[in-house]
């Protein structure tokens, strides 16, 4: 299996022929079993193609099988801050093993690039959405890793924003593992009018997911570069109208989807989802540490199933105690919610029936309620 170390040095050697005075550089190098991803610094338009292909060659020599680009403009040579991204890496634990991704902000010496983003995010920047000054606040729901509820954070999130008056959307943007739909309980596809197509509403909230476009709940067989193709897709051929928060319901982990995002994104906010569980903590870290590494503001920790109440008022901590508290103190940011574990008390007799969405008046749709009224004062402070 090919490691982190190899296929840096491939990557060096190749360039180094259309750069002399290393003037071109390679950052950000991830390697997930034989799929690598990475950002070439300071290489001319007029050369990107042929140092694309010369890459793509000297990593498949190296034993790649895929390969993601991002090219950035801008000094090779450059160094971005990066104290935060290297506490949030300790705390998420300094060690890994060779050829394991490495953890955001201890990539590449804790370099980035300044220029603008190409990649799937190019040709976007007048989109009505992505545009300067849209007035969008766009936030990513994001996790270290599966299991911990963040899908259900992002739909109860959303919910809670449009009961707020707000105009909100969703990109389940967990391409493989998507959700949202079932989740909310639609069962509509969007329609096609003159060419764009209209996003499904529930509950106020305009929803897209790769789960409109598949037949009984088949799988989706893609690589890396596809996945980044149907995000920019999610913008480019839907008819969002004016939208106050579009919410992107991520994968677990720091994979091609968040990096696409960075790309296409760059002004993202994120939220951390964690349960109290130390591992689970543990490995949320990363995504925190990604997020700081492609300078997304973190707007706080949400810990979920932190703990169940029993129907005799006894409250148990089922997966232990702690663990977003201290993901939030790694990241220096907020926790912004404690969600107790527990399913929706929703009927499928209900007219509007989901199986995942809290009523208000429920105590977590409340608290759901109360992390959006704090989500809307730091975006609207930050505004």
């Amino acid at each position: 299996m090919p490691t982190r170390e190899e296929m840096i040095t491939a990557a060096e050697a190749a360039a180094a022929q259309y750069s002399a005075d290393g003037a071109i550089a390679i950052r950000d190098v991830m390697v997930r079993d034989r799929h690598v991803s990475l950002t070439v610094l300071g290489v001319s338009e007029g050369a990107e193609p042929s140092l694309e292909s010369a890459l793509r060659e000297a990593l498949a020599g190296a034993g790649a099988e895929t390969v993601h680009f991002r090219f950035r403009a801008g000094d090779a040579h450059a160094e971005a801050p990066a104290q935060g991204a290297a506490s949030a890496a300790a705390a998420a634990g300094a060690g890994r093993a060779a050829g394991e991704p490495a953890a955001a902000g201890a990539a590449a010496g804790g370099e980035a690039a300044t220029g603008p983003v190409r990649g799937h995010g190019a040709g976007l920047e007048a989109h009505p959405l992505l545009r300067a000054g849209s007035g969008v606040q766009f936030i990513a729901i994001a996790s270290g890793k599966g299991g911990v509820g963040k899908s259900t954070v992002t739909v109860n999130l959303a919910v809670a924003l449009a009961r707020k008056g707000k105009r909100v959307g969703i990109i389940d943007a967990d391409i493989y593992g998507f959700s949202v739909p079932d989740m909310m309980g639609i069962e509509d596809r969007p329609k096609i009018v003159n060419e764009r197509v209209i996003p499904i509403e529930k509950f106020g909230v305009q929803v897209m997911s790769m789960g409109f476009f598949v037949e009984d709940n088949a799988p989706i067989v893609w690589r890396g570069p596809m996945l980044g193709k149907m995000l920019r897709n999610f913008f480019q051929e839907i008819e969002w109208g004016e939208l106050d928060y579009l919410l992107l319901d991520l994968p677990p982990g720091t994979g091609d989807v968040a990096l696409d995002v960075h790309q296409l994104i760059p002004q993202s906010k994120e939220i951390i989802v964690t349960t109290p569980h130390a591992t689970a903590a543990f490995v949320a870290a990363r995504a925190g540490a990604m997020a700081i590494k492609t300078e997304h503001e973190i707007i706080g920790v949400i810990e979920n199933m932190s703990h169940f109440v029993s129907k005799s008022g006894e409250v148990e901590y089922v997966f232990g105690r702690g663990g977003g508290a201290r993901l939030a103190e790694s990241l220096n940011s907020e926790l912004l919610a404690q969600i107790p574990l527990g399913a929706p008390d929703n009927h499928p007799s209900e007219p509007d029936f989901s199986p995942s969405v809290y009523k208000a008046e429920t105590e977590n749709g409340k608290l759901y309620l109360e992390v959006a009224d704090r989500v809307i004062a730091k975006c609207e402070a930050s505004a």
